[in-house]
């Protein structure tokens, strides 16, 4: 009897040892690695006359990349140029004009000046100052009658000083150069070829951290947070692989339990999606599958 009860005690320790461990030895969520990937498109029209990148190849930002042919917009260029200086000719004389009536307005505000001058010491007479007044309004008036002739002109220079800015704005563009950090990760056209405003030229994306997308139930958001040390796994040719990871996003809003990774029965569950940034070595690919774990002691 005291045999039987004394087997019974150890079976009880040994189940309750089994059964302190992490949800009988499941992860705490599922999920799929991923990464913010970029489509770098064309950004003009023209042939592709250097592109120099392979898939896979590493990029560094604004690493120069290649060019989209310029000759088009450089001949364009150089006919705005001629036709701002023949324009620019027609209007040297008008501009000449209101350079002598503003000479002419500068004397007679000096005049006005001594005029005034002279009213104040009694030796001057009212209608000299008028007559200098009356001399200045008939200046001003030239002058304005002049600029109003030339307007046409000077709104036409100031179109081709626009085209022109735009036309530096194109060859600026027609240089391919790569925006951000990260790993080639599809290459859609080749040197030579003849690309279009917002035409893909290659897919990039930073692997050098990746984020783990996992699913957890409403049961277990009260033991996660933002900035939390988790642990995450992956399979390997032995064991599974051990990573540390730090949860960076958790949603605020709970959704249907995505097909690809629960049973049948979970589907109907609502779930909440976070984000674990996770270090990569290299062994790290988009969309492979993984284990999250929030005791990682486990």
């Amino acid at each position: 009897m005291n045999t039987h009860t004394y087997i019974l005690g150890i079976g009880i320790i040994l189940l309750t040892l089994f059964s302190c461990g992490n949800d009988n030895g499941k992860a705490d969520g599922y999920g799929n690695f991923e990464a913010t990937e970029i489509t770098i498109s064309a950004e003009n029209n023209g042939k592709l006359m250097q592109f120099n990148l392979d898939e896979g190849d590493v990029l560094q930002k604004e690493q120069f990349i290649g060019y989209i042919d310029t000759i088009p917009l450089a001949l364009k260029r150089e006919q705005l140029i001629i036709s701002k200086a023949v324009i620019a000719s027609k209007s040297k004389g008008v501009l000449s004009q209101i350079n002598v009536l503003n000479a002419k307005l500068k004397t007679a505000n000096t005049n006005k000046t001594r005029a005034q001058n002279l009213i104040k010491d009694n030796a001057g007479t009212q209608k000299q100052l008028d007559d200098v007044l009356g001399e200045m309004d008939v200046i001003k008036s030239q002058i304005r009658s002049v600029e109003i002739q030339n307007a046409p002109v000077v709104n036409e220079l100031k179109a081709i000083d626009v085209q022109l800015k735009q036309i530096d704005d194109q060859i600026q563009k027609s240089k391919i150069t790569n925006p951000v950090n990260g790993t080639v990760l599809t290459k859609y056209a080749e040197p030579n070829e003849i690309t279009a405003f917002g035409k893909p030229l290659y897919k990039i994306a930073d692997l050098s951290t990746m984020q783990l997308r996992v699913y957890i139930s409403e049961t277990q958001l009260a033991n996660i947070k933002i900035g939390q040390e988790v642990t995450i796994k992956i399979d390997n040719a032995d064991a599974m692989k051990a990573y540390k990871g730090t949860i960076s996003w958790i949603a605020s809003e709970a959704e249907f339990t995505p097909k690809i990774i629960q049973t049948k029965e979970e589907r109907v569950a609502l779930v909440y999606a976070l984000k674990v940034d996770v270090k990569n070595e290299g062994s790290l690919k988009i969309g492979m599958p993984a284990e999250l774990w929030l005791n990682t002691a486990e």
